[in-house]
């Protein structure tokens, strides 16, 4: 018995790092999980390799494909009572050289992004009475990062929407939570340079960055029942030891 039999979750950017760490930790503890990317082909493998239920192309920056494959996951699973927004990117610039292309194209992936797909999720976890959101935000948005103010921006975003939407829904039981982690190996880092990420881990009092298997199991917690049936509109910091609230 897993601690999320017969959860059926829809996990955004889940055919990488972060996110597909978390569609494999909900696969392994008994939950239906349908892998939604970008990129199609990575999510049908993806999909194929962990044993989910089912993959769909999302660009969660467009309001039509977050609608389309949000229908496609409820056509697959029945329904979604569980929504992991783990989809994002991110680039490194300072303010001062920053295009207003890149600004945009960061505040559009990883906060609009968000939105759109909290929004084509609430209305029927309302009206079933239950649900689970888990929005993957980072410890930056909190502290702020040199070369990363629109990504920063964005997690801060994120965190203040997932306790604006926590406010509003869980009167419904609908629990809506947030994870800021910290620096973690994943294929969205390793496009930072590496001045960077050497500065990063000097600050870690753990002295390394995490891996997205280490990140996955708070997905699970805040998913379960009883584990995360008290968790409203927090934000859960995996992060070395980066923030510490």
């Amino acid at each position: 018995m897993g601690v999320l039999d017969g959860r059926r979750a829809l996990v955004a950017g889940g055919a990488s790092g972060i996110g597909r760490a978390i569609a494999e930790a909900y696969l392994a503890e008994g939950a239906d999980v349908v892998i939604a990317d970008v990129d199609e082909a990575a999510a049908q493998l993806t999909a194929k390799e962990l044993g989910a239920a089912a993959a769909v192309r999302v660009d969660v920056a467009n309001e039509e494909s977050v609608r389309a494959a949000y229908a496609g996951a409820v056509e697959a699973l029945g329904r979604v009572d569980v929504l992991v927004n783990s989809a994002g990117i991110l680039e490194e610039s300072e303010l001062a050289d920053m295009s207003l292309d890149m600004w945009r194209r960061t505040i559009d992936i990883d906060l609009t992004g968000m939105f759109l797909m909290c929004r084509a999720a609430v209305p029927a976890m309302v009206a079933a009475g239950e649900g689970r959101i888990v929005n993957i935000a980072s410890q930056l948005g909190i502290k702020g990062g040199v070369g990363l103010a629109h990504y920063a921006a964005a997690k801060a975003g994120a965190i203040a929407l997932t306790k604006s939407l926590a406010l509003e829904v869980s009167r419904h039981n609908v629990l809506v939570n947030a994870i800021a982690p910290g620096p973690i190996e994943t294929p969205l880092v390793d496009g930072i340079t590496e001045d960077w990420k050497v500065a990063k881990r000097a600050e870690l009092p753990l002295g390394r960055f995490g891996l997205p298997r280490e990140v996955a199991p708070t997905a699970v917690l805040l998913a379960s029942d009883p584990g995360g049936n008290l968790y409203v509109g927090q934000t859960l910091g995996p992060n070395s030891g980066d923030v510490m609230p």
